[in-house]
Formats: structure tokens, sequence, C-alpha cells
């Protein structure tokens, strides 16, 4: 094996690459416009929801529950007659409507149950659901608190004080940025290995290849690092600028860290690929075959939901995959500030499952060379 060879072959790698413009666009998508639209496009909690009061006891108290509303889950309560209810529900101009009968206040004083009525635009169901319990809790503690039942209801034996760690503001569009960077790690690899390595079957330069005095192994490698490095390259960027500059997402451990796990997961992966373009014989195939792969490494490697919440025998399956263990790494060395001593059985474990890929991916990669000559 000669270094040389495998140097000269990457950056053939690379020259194809920017000679492809729809890859090239794919990987600016990905990992720029891509991250800011996975942070900023779907929060996870309620934010900036319009709020409409019909307030026909004109109350004290009718008033204060008004006031309660704040920025950023909801816009300033809009106040609108009981007539403009429903049409403005209709038309969309509201998400939730709230109407509180006259004689409210007193008749809660009397010791009646006075009732409040909600409606929701349930067309929006990313607010609906997650702001109709956010009001109701509200209303519930304004209330008791105005009956002097506040203070009694919540007296516990233990002070339970609640601090946020790592994201104090509990902004989901944190965690969706970070997310998205790691998931497109894996994707981003996975397409451009293994459409490297079809690209050559399809034009026919192959068999320019097995006519050169390089080996199977040459060959392999330098799709390796250099798709790997366009990939890592990218992810650095997207962190740098996207994450940091832009969505003013801190980083709370080290960048260099983190490269270091990606190098050693983009190994794992861009082995993996090599496997499945050997498998599949033109890019259609490739493409169903991965979208059977990039799924479920995806969904279950910890980073959309916990592993915790997953049945034993799905975690102990993923344990096999790289991706559960970038995701770890990547989420405790970027959130929480972790070091090497903390993350190194993660990089152990990427090396490990990296090595394995490699020979498997090798193998059959030999075969279908030698199948070819």
């Amino acid at each position: 094996m000669r270094l040389r060879n495998i140097l000269h072959l990457g950056i053939k790698e690379l020259r194809s690459l920017l000679l492809d413009p729809f890859l090239a666009g794919f990987i600016v998508f990905a990992f720029t416009f891509s991250i800011w639209t996975a942070a900023t496009a779907m929060p996870d909690t309620v934010q900036n929801a319009v709020l409409a009061v019909v307030d026909e006891d004109q109350s004290p108290l009718s008033q204060r529950l008004s006031l309660l509303f704040q920025e950023p889950y909801f816009a300033p309560p809009i106040e609108i007659s009981r007539t403009e209810m429903d049409p403005g529900l209709d038309a969309g101009d509201y998400t939730f409507a709230l109407y509180i009968p006259s004689e409210f206040q007193s008749d809660l004083l009397a010791g009646r149950r006075p009732t409040i009525q909600l409606a929701v635009d349930a067309t929006r169901m990313s607010q609906a659901f997650e702001g109709s319990g956010y009001i109701q809790s509200i209303i519930s503690a304004e209330v008791s608190n105005y009956l002097g039942r506040g203070h009694e209801a919540d007296a516990l034996p233990v002070d339970l004080v609640i601090r946020s760690k790592f994201n104090q503001a509990l902004d989901g569009g944190w965690f969706g940025a970070i997310v998205e960077i790691i998931n497109n790690v894996t994707m981003i690899a996975v397409i451009l290995t293994g459409a490297a390595l079809i690209r050559e079957r399809e034009h026919g330069t192959v068999e320019h290849l097995l006519v050169m005095p390089v080996t199977s192994l040459e060959i392999m490698l330098s799709k390796v690092w250099s798709m790997g490095l366009v990939v890592l390259a990218a992810s650095l960027f997207s962190l740098w600028v996207v994450v940091q500059m832009l969505l003013q997402v801190p980083i709370h451990g080290s960048t260099l860290l983190f490269a270091l796990g990606a190098a050693l997961h983009l190994f794992s992966v861009t082995s993996m690929a090599i496997f499945m373009a050997t498998v599949a014989r033109t890019m259609p195939q490739f493409g169903l075959l991965m979208i059977l792969v990039i799924m479920p490494l995806d969904m279950l490697s910890g980073g959309m939901t916990p592993r915790e919440n997953m049945p034993e025998f799905v975690q102990t399956i993923m344990l096999a995959a790289p991706t559960t263990h970038f995701v770890s790494l990547s989420q405790g060395v970027l959130f929480r500030g972790a070091g090497l001593e903390i993350v190194w059985p993660q990089l152990l474990a990427l090396t490990v499952i990296g090595s394995v890929f490699f020979v498997i991916a090798h193998s059959r990669f030999k075969k279908t060379l030698g199948s070819m000559a």
C-alpha cells in the first residue's frame, strides 16, 4: 500500500465532487438551511401562540387572568367580542380563544363553580395540545391563589427547587440544531461515499482503476478519507457559524473532542456506505437501501427520543450501531461539557465498530472488484 496512491485517488474524488453541482449544493443545504430550519421552524414548546380573550365579566380577576399570558410562550392577548370568537378561529387569526362569562368573579366568591370556555384551533397540532395544558395550569393556579388556597394546596413537607442545567430557558431549538448536525453527518457521509463508488461503476472508470497499479485497499481508503474530510469540514463549519454565531447556541465542551468523535464516526459510516454500494447496482437501488438503514439509525440511536424509553432488546441491538455512541458523545461534549475522561468509552466503541465495518466492507469490495476484473 502506497500513501501517495491513496492521496491522489482521494484528490480525484474531491475533484469529482466539485464537478457535481447537485451533491455540492446538497451539502451546503444540509449544513446551513437545514440546521436553521430544525432549530427555528418546529419548536417543541409553545412559542408566540396567539390568544384571544372574550372578557364579559370585566372584573379584577378576569383582567388578571388576561395579563398572565406573556411572551415568549404567548403573544400579547387580543381582546375580542363574543361574536368575533368563532369567525376568528375559522379564519385562523388566533389559535386559542378564552371566553370568561359575566359574573365569573362573583360566582367564584359565592362558592359556585363557574365555567370558562377555551376554544382551540386543533389544526395547529404543534401548539394546540401543549398550549391548552399551559392555559389550564395558568388559570387554575391563579384562581387558587385568588381564593387564598394556593399556598395551602402547595404546602409540602419538602421544598422542591428545580434548576435546569445546560439549557436554562428550555429552548428546544438548541437541541434541534445539534441533533440535526449529528443526523446530517451520518446521512451525508453515506450518500457521498456510496455515490462516489457507484459513480465509478456507472461512468465506467472502475475499469481504469483495475488496470492501474493500485490495490482495493488503496481505493477504499481514498474514498473514506476524502468523503469523510468533506463531511467533517462541513459539520464543523455548521457548528461554528450556523449554531454558535447565527442561532446563538452555547457550546459547553471542546470542539476538537467533538471533531475527534465525528472523525471516528465517519470512519464507521463511510465503511458501511461502501458495503452498501457493493450490494446496490445503481443509485436508485442505493437510495432505497439507504432509507432502510439510515431511518432506524437516526430514530433508535437516542437523538430523537431517549434510549431509556425504548425496549431493552432494542437498546442492546443499537449498541452495535456507531450512531448510538456518536449521539451520546456529541450530547455529552456539546451540551454538558464532558471531557475525554468521560467520553472515552464512546471513542473506544466507535474505533472498534469502525474497524469491524471496515474489514467487512473491504472484503466485500475486494470480491466485487475481482468479479469485475
